[in-house]
């Protein structure tokens, strides 16, 4: 079908803005290895994000990875199953046991109320996340945090460019991971980025991410290859150029659809949070089958047949993955299972229409009975 919508576009600068942006690379052959163009972007994000630190990886899984082992961790990390594989498998692969709280059932964030009960004396630390654009409770996670002596590092991924209480969202906890994925807000086509405070936090940072070398012939650590390109980096530094621009046209989206759905017996629709600049990065739908008539999977299947791609996220659970069959209790986290069978984030990028974003809203709402 020609006029297919998917759920998501990557935002792109003009094809002249780009090559002009990566002109010069001809001229210094210099591809990678914090280059011109990684600097660049790395000054521009820290002023833009209004943050003391900022580290650029290759991207946000490597973000999440690398952070957890600069903090030299053990034992048990406090996180949600709502979110991406990214965030458990970045745990695991550290050698941690994620520890999985359930969420709030209004921001689908953390459920800060359970936290406590979850602590021993194996925790280490707490791994929340940041859903569709809505923010954790920053101020009792960080209560929390400091009575027990605990590391908190953020999965930021769907909230670059937003600030709570008019910091950059990239403030808070120990460090704040993004991903600059093409699918995000904001892209650097593949890429993240970490926000940090403590210069150690740096040090060890980019010792991880660039084989622990420190000169021509010094390697004093074992780290990985997680270094961001010069072309990642151009595009990034074309996007930020434009990314305020996208930010408003997606919220113009995100108004239509509220005008259309918003009260609908059947339909939660995302919490606004007064506090919170958003970014509009996602617009999430919890279908109530019995109020609305039909299910999420009915709805999502009109309008595959009409051609609109929407996107069960986030489901299934990551503690009900099969890679981790048998290891975790599903029914310790219902609010995020309920959720989970529940939500279907609608189309939701920067050039959608009025037109299609109406079509959307018309296929969903003959679906109820």
């Amino acid at each position: 079908m020609d006029n297919k919508i998917l759920v998501t576009r990557s935002s792109m600068p003009s094809m002249e803005e780009y090559i002009e942006e990566i002109r010069s690379i001809w001229d210094s052959h210099w591809l990678t290895n914090m280059g011109e163009k990684h600097k660049a972007l790395q000054a521009e994000l820290q002023k833009y994000m209004g943050v003391p630190a900022v580290e650029l990886l290759t991207n946000g899984h490597m973000a999440l990875e690398l952070s957890l082992q600069a903090m030299n961790l053990q034992g048990e990390v406090i996180t949600t199953p709502f979110t991406f594989a990214s965030t458990t498998h970045a745990i695991v692969r550290n050698g941690l046991e994620p520890v999985f709280c359930d969420i709030d059932p209004e921001t689908y964030t953390m459920d800060v109320t359970q936290i406590e009960r979850l602590i021993t004396d194996r925790t280490c630390a707490i791994l929340p996340v940041h859903v569709y654009g809505n923010v954790c409770n920053i101020e009792e996670i960080e209560r929390i945090a400091h009575k027990y002596g605990l590391k908190v590092l953020y999965d930021a991924a769907h909230t670059f460019g937003e600030t709570y209480k008019g910091q950059g969202i990239g403030n808070f906890g120990d460090a704040s991971c993004f991903s600059f994925h093409a699918t995000k807000v904001f892209n650097t086509i593949e890429g993240g980025a970490v926000c940090y405070r403590d210069p150690d936090m740096g040090r060890r940072l980019y010792e991880l991410k660039n084989f622990g070398i420190h000169g021509p012939e010094a390697v004093d650590a074992v780290g990985a290859n997680a270094k961001m390109n010069e072309f990642c980096a151009a595009m990034g530094l074309c996007n930020l150029r434009h990314v305020d621009e996208e930010i408003a046209k997606r919220r113009a989206v995100v108004e239509r659809y509220r005008e259309h759905l918003e009260g609908v017996d059947g339909l939660r629709l995302n919490v606004q949070q007064p506090e919170v600049r958003s970014n509009y990065a996602y617009f999430p739908v919890v279908f109530d089958e019995n109020l609305f008539g039909a299910s999420r999977n009915e709805v999502m299947d009109a309008l595959a047949q009409n051609g609109v791609g929407a996107r069960k996220y986030f489901y299934p659970l990551t503690n009900t993955f099969e890679c981790f069959h048998g290891k975790y209790d599903v029914d310790a986290t219902p609010v995020a299972l309920h959720v989970a069978k529940r939500v279907l984030t609608l189309p939701l990028y920067a050039d959608l229409s009025m037109e299609d974003a109406d079509r959307i809203c018309k296929i969903v709402l003959e679906q109820k009975l």
